[in-house]
């Protein structure tokens, strides 16, 4: 082993990878990865893990589960043709995008070569995302304080202490967004929630049993908590899909699994708004570039986005709320000198 060969530890090596250090983990243990270990035990990454943990990413960012990179890894490129036709169709659809802005870019610089000024708004629709943000009044406990949402991402966590307001607030977001389903509580009570339109529409059957087989091999318990969860997540919604206490009846692979199944839907994926008071669910260390988190404070403040890492204001509250209850019971006490 030569000297100017890099090996990085385990923090390092996800930072360059752009994912956590339990991630890294999670590969090791599914028997993805094999980290050098040093005389200490501590766990090092040298050129070829990198290289193999960087092949896992791309195929996790594709929408494969670790199972199905596993058998890719392994020589079986069973189920890499789908996520390839998938990530295709997504690419194909930014470039007729494109396409369609690169014309209106000609067409209004024609106009302003014959002296003709932009119409009003149209500038903005040439820089701005497609998705609007959506501001309106917050509901009671706040009392009609002004929230604005901004452009929907990918994966929006909701979460705050209990009493704070999160549920009222996740069903506001529900009424706000045109065509959004709101995933209440409900889906469990007959434990499969959507068992009727299970029977009658093939196309949704299809579509869960798909989903349901994809979280299983990531590590998730066949349930019916995770049945439920899937049919609404599958059912045909126009704009978003907002979920009450996305961790309920599951346990913490379940969770896990799940998470990983809304990161890795890939780009152009409807947005969805999951409250949460799990750290399975919302793995501060995990939060991506197309995630955010809004806070519900225990004081009825006004909701506020919080940035996912130390320092940031409001990140100490969601770590609170995502510790154990027994972590929350110490933090919440008053300290006796």
């Amino acid at each position: 082993m030569g000297s100017s060969t890099e090996f990085l530890n385990a923090s390092d090596a996800a930072s360059r990878l752009g994912v956590s250090a339990k991630a890294l983990r999670l590969y090791e243990q599914r028997g993805l990865l094999v980290p050098v270990r040093t005389a200490a035990g501590w766990r090092t990454y040298g050129p070829e893990q990198m290289a193999r943990a960087g092949e896992i990413v791309a195929m996790r960012a594709l929408g494969l589960s670790l199972a199905q990179a596993k058998r890719v890894l392994g020589g079986d490129p069973r189920g890499l043709d789908a996520a390839l036709a998938t990530h295709q169709s997504v690419l194909e659809g930014r470039m007729l995008e494109l396409s369609g802005m690169m014309e209106r870019l000609r067409q209004l610089r024609d106009r302003l070569r014959r002296g003709e000024a932009p119409a009003r708004g149209e500038l903005v629709g040439l820089v701005t995302p497609a998705t609007a943000g959506v501001g309106f009044e917050l509901p009671w406990p706040w009392g009609g304080e002004r929230f604005e949402l901004g452009p929907a991402r990918a994966l929006t966590y909701i979460i705050g202490p209990l009493g704070s307001g999160k549920t009222r607030l996740a069903q506001k977001i529900a009424e706000v967004l045109p065509g959004a389903l709101f995933l209440g509580m409900d889906r469990l009570v007959d434990g499969l929630g959507a068992s009727a339109r299970l029977e009658t529409d093939a196309a949704l059957r299809e579509r869960v049993e798909r989903t349901l087989a994809w979280l299983v091999e990531d590590g998730a318990v066949a349930s019916d908590a995770l049945t439920a969860l899937c049919a609404g997540l599958e059912t045909d919604w126009p704009t978003a899909v907002v979920i009450d206490m996305l961790e309920e009846g599951l346990e913490q692979a379940s969770q896990e699994a799940v998470v990983a199944y809304l990161r890795h839907r890939g780009a152009g994926a409807r947005p969805v708004f999951a409250m949460t008071r799990s750290n399975a669910v919302l793995d501060l260390a995990a939060v991506g570039p197309d995630e955010a988190i809004i806070l519900c404070p225990a004081n009825h403040s006004p909701p506020t986005l919080v940035a996912p890492y130390p320092g940031a204001t409001g990140y100490e509250a969601v770590a609170t709320c995502l510790a154990t209850p027994d972590v929350r019971a110490r933090v919440a006490r008053p300290q006796v000198a």
